[in-house]
């Protein structure tokens, strides 16, 4: 795990959510496409933030990841806020991409 976060235990939670949002144009979930740089949890606003990448900065999926990013914390955290930011930086390379999603996507 890549991702900078201020609680490990609820962030294993949320990636485990967020396996379930996939890159429409690649078939793979954003946390094996390693686009997941961070989540935190302010737990006396009780908000999270997630910053997370996209394969390219064109990427015409964007806005369905980042709504799929959302929703999925959303309802495993019912009780907090979520906001999201894209970022790309750092850009986003092939190098990110888990074990798992290498062998999904044959590489």
């Amino acid at each position: 795990m890549n991702e900078i976060t201020n609680d490990k235990t609820k962030c294993e939670l949320a990636l485990g959510a967020l396996k379930f949002v996939d890159d429409p144009e690649i078939g793979l979930n954003v946390v094996d496409l390693g686009l997941i740089y961070q989540i935190d949890f302010d737990e006396d606003q009780k908000k999270i933030f997630c910053a997370h990448s996209l394969t390219s900065q064109f990427c015409p999926m964007g806005e369905t990841i980042n709504d799929g990013v959302t929703n999925a914390l959303q309802h495993t955290f019912p009780d907090y806020e979520v906001e999201t930011k894209i970022t790309f930086d750092p850009p986003w390379t092939s190098a990110k991409i888990s074990d798992e999603g290498k062998e999904f996507l044959n590489m």
